[in-house]
Order: C-alpha cells, then structure tokens, then sequence
C-alpha cells in the first residue's frame, strides 16, 4: 500500500489499484472532501481556490483532475500553473482564495505526487480541520453544483514575480550589500519549479555569475530530490570545480533550503535556519521557534541575543501555532524550512536566499567560515523496530519516569534533554517502530545517547 492520508493532505504513488495508490479515483474523492469542507467552513468568503504544482511527472494529470472536480463543486480555480510551494501559499491570500490545493510530493521520488491542503491564510490545515476532510473523503458523500453554478478556471502566470517582489521588499533583504559582494553563486534546483523562480530572483538579488544545475523543469529529476548530502555528491563537486562562493540546493516544490560551502563541504540543512535566525535576530531580536527533532544550536543563538526559543511539536503546522503563540520573528523546522512572518507563515527557500546572501555579504566571510561561527552539534537519525502488537505508548511513558530527573518535553513523544545532547522518540503514524533522533557534540557522541535509549526500549 503506497497511499498515505494524514491531516496534511494525501500522497502516494501514481497508478495501481484504487485506496492502495494515488489513482484518479483517489484524487477525486479528496478533492471533493476538501471542496466541501471549504464550502461548509468558510463563510462569506470568495468562492476561489487556488491551485499551484510541482514539474513532477504526473502533475498536470493530477491538477487537471483537482481542478475539474472544484469546478464540479461550483468554485472559481486560479491556476498558477507550475509553482513553488511558498508561491502557492502567497496566491491564497493574494487572491483572498478560501484555499488552495499544492500538487507536490515535495522530497519523494518522481512516481510520488500529493495534494497539500492550505486554509484560506495560505497556511496548511490543523489537526481539526484536516480530520474533518479526511471523514468527509471516508464517507464519500458530497452535493455537486448543477449546471447554472459549476465552477470555471482561470490561469494566472504572475505569482512568481510577486513572490520575487515580496522577498525584495523584505527590509532584511540588502541587494546592495549583495551586489558589493559579487557572488558567484550556483543553484541546483532538481528539474522542478525551482528552476523557473531563483534564477530571476538571483539576477534581481544582483548577482551576475549563477551556474544552473538541473534547472529545466522537466520533472525527470537529475538525483533523489531530497536535498541531503548523500544525493548531492555531483553538485559538490561542480561547486568545487567552477568556484561557486554559495550554493544553494532547493527540493522539488522549493520550502526547503540547503547549502553548500565553497570548498563543496554542505553548511548543514539544520543551519540554514540557524544563520538565518542569527542574522534576523541581529537586526531584531525576538523569540524563535522550531520542531522538537531540529538542533540545539538555534536555541543557543536565540539565548544569545536575550531571546526565548521554543520547541513545537514536528510538522509545519504545530511550528506556525508556537509560533503565533509567542510571538516568535523566525521560526521553521530543520530540514531547511525557514518560516519569516515578515512575508508569511510558510517554509520558504526564496526567503532563506535572500536573507542568507545578506548575512554572507555582511559578514565579509567564506561560506565555510561562517558556518564555523555557529555551535557545532551532529544529529544520529536512528529507528527501532517492534512487533505490530507492542504498546508503544507503554514504552514512552517508561522511557519519561526513567528519566524524569532530567528536562522531558512529552507534546510530540518523548524529548530527553541531557547536559551533553538529547533524544527524541517518536512513533511512526504508519509502521511498528520507534524513531530515535539524538544529538551531541559529535556523531560518536550522539550515537552513544541513541544506544542507551535503545537499550532502554528492548529491556
């Protein structure tokens, strides 16, 4: 079974049978439940929804399929066509949409596609509310319009020069410290939508020399799109190569952000939003937030500047709520996802460029020495496998009263806090098994954090 409902949307892979795989019937019945319950929730509202994809493969079948079945439903659809994520959650608010729908799988593999819902302030459904959808598509009851009030679609192009725009406006944002710089600066951006979006955004960012790597958006992506060391052993090496100051890597639907140094050693995805922050928090110091498997280093960079940070519970939605709650000036998630209300409640790479090229600009810095500037932690991502029987929950709440003496955060599983590092244990919502995140001063260390929790569980 490769079909996965979760309060975020649906994803699966294309094809097979229908309830085991993304198939057109899937697609249908999940747009209708969304449909509806835009009709049910939003009152007074605009009737719109916006629909933006990815340049994966099965995309345009997908979005026609979602669109058709909203026009079914009686709403006005702007399509934006191939678009990034974050451009996507611009255009819902833009467009005072009650919604929008993104058709990406963001990291997985070309034969996966997803629809990701969005609420009518561009930002993803909570637990609630994406509940509500999923027993709606369970039911598969649903009221379509008659002929005189079926829907319509309307394409708009202009997104991603406002996305651009909004970016430049960002007070942050100094173009002319960047243009002093004279970067050259390399994106890879995986033959998705990235591709259509930075380059004009670099050139308007006044940077001259931009090598594009896997810039056409074909969707036939050039390695796995997951933009984590393993996959980018090529675009290192052409960092290295062609004397690239920066480089910046982006998945395919662009929310999140890693970079590479100039000598082709990575900054660390869980850094972007690190430096990020330390370069916000320069200019104006608030709280920060990020998820509870995201490194420690943004906590002590937060502590620096007087400020609080707070963790929140994984998934961009929880990180977007502890953020509202405390006010927070940055926030985002370690994977790359940096979310700066200042242009919106949303991961986005294109914020993260810019703002990252200001700091760099500013700093008179390499890119290596700069990430040298931050505290040094390594994260070991483990898993521990059960019997589909085991009471994982059980095994929490031991794990908690073994170590109560310690600082235990229990919002989302089970975080340990220990002088040295700490461990955070999650179980997965679709497999028997237990993940095991920790983090210390070196991998060595964290992998010994890891081992005792793991030795905890099998006693």
């Amino acid at each position: 079974m490769s079909l996965i409902k979760s309060i975020s949307g649906i994803r699966g892979t294309i094809g097979g049978k229908t309830s085991d795989n993304l198939t057109p019937v899937d697609i249908v019945a999940f747009a209708s439940a969304y449909g509806s319950w835009l009709k049910d929730n939003v009152k007074n509202g605009s009737n719109k929804v916006v629909v933006g994809r990815d340049a994966r493969l099965s995309g345009e079948m997908v979005s026609n399929l979602v669109m058709q079945t909203l026009v079914a439903l009686g709403f006005k659809v702007v399509n934006i066509g191939l678009a990034t994520t974050p451009t996507t959650e611009i255009a819902v608010t833009e467009e005072q949409a009650d919604g929008g729908v993104i058709i990406t799988a963001s990291h997985n593999p070309k034969q996966w596609n997803a629809l990701k819902l969005l609420n009518n302030k561009g930002e993803f459904l909570n637990a609630k509310e994406g509940n509500d959808v999923l027993e709606r598509a369970a039911k598969s009851e649903f009221l379509y319009s008659e002929i005189d009030s079926i829907g319509s679609i309307e394409i708009n192009n202009t997104y991603n020069n406002k996305h651009i725009d909004k970016v430049l406006a960002l007070p942050l944002v100094d173009v002319e410290a960047i243009k002093r710089a004279n970067f050259s600066v390399a994106i890879d951006c995986v033959n998705s939508v990235g591709g259509l979006i930075l380059p004009d955004l670099l050139n308007k960012l006044g940077v001259k020399n931009i090598l594009q790597l896997n810039c056409e958006a074909t969707g036939k992506f050039a390695h796995t799109p997951e933009p984590i060391p393993e996959n980018l052993i090529e675009t290192s090496a052409a960092v290295k190569q062609n004397n690239i100051d920066v480089c910046f890597v982006v998945d395919p639907d662009v929310d999140r952000l890693a970079i590479i140094n100039e000598d082709g050693t990575m900054f660390g995805e869980e850094y972007t939003l690190v430096s990020i922050a330390d370069y916000v928090l320069q200019h104006t110091p608030g709280n920060t937030v990020s998820n509870l498997s995201s490194t420690r280093a943004l906590s002590d960079v937060t502590k620096k500047y007087g400020k609080e940070y707070n963790a929140a519970a994984v998934g961009e939605v929880n990180v977007v709520t502890k953020m509202k709650e405390t006010n927070a000036v940055i926030g985002g998630e370690g994977n790359g996802g940096v979310i700066y209300p200042e242009i919106h409640y949303g991961r986005d790479a294109l914020v993260g460029i810019a703002l990252f090229l200001s700091l760099l600009a500013k700093s008179g810095k390499k890119c290596s020495e700069l990430r040298k500037t931050y505290p040094d932690y390594t994260i070991s991502k483990n898993k521990i496998q059960l019997t589909p029987d085991t009471n994982v929950d059980a095994i929490l709440t031991r794990i908690t009263d073994l170590y109560k003496n310690e600082k235990i955060n229990t919002i989302d599983g089970v975080k340990i806090d220990f002088a040295e590092g700490w461990v955070h244990l999650r179980k997965s919502n679709t497999e028997p098994i237990i993940r095991i995140y920790a983090e210390s001063s070196s991998l060595e260390a964290a992998n010994k954090l890891a081992e005792q929790i793991k030795n905890n569980i099998q006693r």
